[in-house]
């Protein structure tokens, strides 16, 4: 029996073009056209994680989950936001997510942004000329195999 799982998923979405928005709409606005996040979503923690990662990238930083949580609800704090999706367990299916994206790194249980390389950069090795030409020709290759039956 064949499994319906995928090896790899993309999803992108086009937003109007970025004004002068702060740094965590911006950060939140990636993250949705990535499908890291979901239009209309309240639980927004992947946000505030890839802030703090940005943050630790620009000064070479590798940080452990637990100061990444203690970062995230200090940010969230500031913003004024609910304090939900906390939980350590949380942080690491969020880290983890960030991870099978090919965003970040992780090295024993310190996390940084992959290579400290800037997001742009990474989407453009990791996604815009890696992931998207492999998922585009195995659909060419299910569409010609459809065509020969």
């Amino acid at each position: 029996m064949v499994r319906d799982i995928p090896l790899g998923e993309v999803t992108l979405r086009r937003y109007e073009k970025p004004y002068d928005s702060s740094p965590r709409e911006l950060v939140r606005k990636v993250c949705l056209s990535l499908g890291l996040l979901q239009p209309g979503d309240s639980r927004d923690i992947i946000v505030d994680i890839m802030l703090i990662l940005e943050e630790a990238r620009k000064q070479k930083q590798w940080l452990s989950s637990f100061a990444i949580r203690d970062k995230v609800e200090v940010l969230r704090r500031e913003n004024s936001l609910e304090n939900k999706g906390l939980a350590e367990s949380n942080i690491r299916r969020q880290l983890k997510r960030l991870r099978d994206a090919m965003l970040v790194d992780k090295q024993g249980n310190q996390y940084r942004m992959s290579e400290f390389a800037p997001l742009s950069e990474l989407f453009e090795a990791k996604i815009e000329k890696f992931l998207i030409p492999q998922t585009i020709e195995r659909i060419k290759e299910y569409l010609a195999k459809l065509e020969k039956k």
